[in-house]
């Protein structure tokens, strides 16, 4: 089956007609967070349920597990060292692992109160990490360990690199999840998933413009509706272009906000990034399984 679907040229135009729809492996019970590290070649991805995160090697296409217990770490992400930065559910943090194997906490806590689940993280070109925290992770002990939101709400935080400062950069989410920037910054593009909590709510894409400081945030507008299921987690390419997690599929959003093509997966996908040489490979953590697919672009660096 041809994977992908074009609603519109210019998906075409970053698309391979003949490009397979590659299934990595499968055994996972809720694939999360892929996140690639150029340098060796491979990726980290986790398995929240399963408590470990797992590494795909690209050079050899084996599969190993690459740290477990994980914490149910969820989101991932390389910092501009090329560190792994991961949200861990059961700790309620967010960690950095340095080169030498060692884990740093980098936060853990908002105004003294734990945070609640930190979901999912992406690094900004000026060091800061930014990421979001909703309550998956205290909402059962399936993904973490059930407990109350000790602060109230689910925030978008600022991570500031020199300080350590912890800054609530979104406060009107019900449930934020996946986070990305557009390719020059000025754009920071967030997911709500509140509708597992919040049943009429509807799934969206809000886009937020970014200050000129680089750390706060100003007008934000609904940038996408899922139409269907829940967005999760994205990455942008070059061109502006979200590729998104969509129910069973994966959207392609110009950056007008245009709905412009689909990659038919067939199971409930979870994330996607961008890796290999070129960072032209697409990889898609579906709900069992990891997949990946070739794309005519490149992921934002």
């Amino acid at each position: 089956m041809r994977p992908f679907v074009s609603h519109d040229s210019r998906f075409d135009a970053r698309t391979i007609g003949h490009a397979l729809l590659e299934k990595l492996f499968t055994g996972c019970r809720w694939a999360e967070g892929p996140a690639y590290f150029a340098a060796g070649r491979y990726l980290v991805w986790s398995d929240i349920p399963n408590d470990r995160l797992m590494r795909f090697d690209e050079t050899d296409g084996s599969v190993s597990v690459f740290r477990q217990p994980s914490n149910n770490a969820n989101g991932n992400t390389t910092d501009r060292q090329g560190r792994l930065v991961t949200c861990e559910h059961l700790t309620r943090r967010v960690t950095r692992t340095e080169h030498d194997g060692t884990i740093t906490v980098l936060a853990d806590r908002f105004e003294g109160k734990r945070l609640n689940s930190p979901n999912d993280v992406v690094v900004k070109s000026d060091g800061s990490i930014w990421f979001t925290d909703p309550t998956y992770g205290i909402d059962s002990d399936y993904e973490g360990i059930a407990a109350p939101s000790e602060i109230g709400r689910s925030n978008v935080y600022r991570l500031d690199p020199d300080s350590g400062a912890l800054t609530a950069v979104i406060t009107d989410r019900v449930q934020p999840n996946g986070l990305a920037f557009s390719p020059d910054e000025k754009t920071l593009y967030v997911v709500d998933t509140g509708a597992s909590h919040q049943r009429d709510l509807p799934v969206t894409i809000t886009a937020y413009a970014v200050g000129g400081d680089g750390r706060t945030l100003g007008a934000s507008s609904t940038f996408a509706t899922c139409p269907e299921g829940f967005f999760d987690g994205f990455r942008c390419d070059i061109h502006g272009n979200i590729w998104t997690s969509a129910g069973r599929d994966v959207f392609c959003y110009a950056p007008d906000g245009t709905h412009i093509g689909t990659i038919a997966i067939g199971e409930i996908v979870a994330n996607v990034c961008f890796g290999g040489p070129r960072r032209n490979r697409l990889y898609i953590c579906g709900q069992t399984s990891l997949y990946a697919i070739y794309l005519n672009t490149r992921g934002a660096v």
